[in-house]
């Protein structure tokens, strides 16, 4: 069983993503979806300088033109097909946030530490949706590095972070591939 709540560690020891495009209503309500994006913020943050925002969409037809628009501005030879699968997460599971890194100036806390904390909060962003019972997904892809889409949704030196898809899994989750502990774990001295 994936996800299993039952207790923290089973469901660290069973969390699973679930594929956006098989995600169905319900997704979070208002509240809930407060309440997970609350926990989210619950994560390391040297200095308290709290890098990182959260950008709902609410209008996923404006969202799809968005991504029209910057799809076809950068591939101005593409198939319909291709228009249309650019822009097929837009439609994508109940509920989509987006998450923004928005580093802070810090002479005391280096970048890299601002880096890794959006990271903290992506990954608890997924631990509290699936804690409320649905079933998160973090995407990044082409839409997180392009220029026209970065600048609808991002300010000054900001970057997209990812796209968080929650919902409900129409279809059962299925593991994947996972490392092999003693090709990645190693001692020192």
């Amino acid at each position: 069983m994936f996800n299993d709540l039952s207790s923290v560690p089973a469901y660290l020891e069973s969390r699973r993503s679930g594929k956006p495009r098989d995600m169905v209503a319900p997704g979070p309500d208002a509240a809930k979806l407060n309440l997970i994006l609350q926990t989210a913020m619950r994560t390391p943050d040297h200095g308290k300088l709290f890098p990182w925002r959260f950008v709902e969409i609410t209008d996923r037809s404006a969202f799809a033109d968005l991504l029209r628009t910057a799809f076809c501005a950068a591939n101005p030879e593409a198939r319909p097909a291709q228009i249309e699968a650019a822009i097929a997460p837009a439609h994508m599971a109940p509920t989509l946030i987006l998450l923004i890194f928005a580093p802070q100036p810090s002479l005391k806390i280096p970048l890299w530490e601002q880096e890794m904390s959006v990271g903290a909060v992506g990954m608890n962003l997924l631990h509290a949706a699936h804690a409320h019972g649905f079933v998160g997904s973090w995407i990044t892809g082409w839409v997180n590095y392009d220029p026209v889409v970065h600048a609808a949704l991002c300010q000054d030196d900001e970057k997209m972070a990812g796209m968080f898809f929650i919902g409900t899994p129409a279809l059962a989750l299925e593991e994947r591939p996972r490392p092999v502990p003693s090709d990645i774990i190693r001692a020192w001295p």
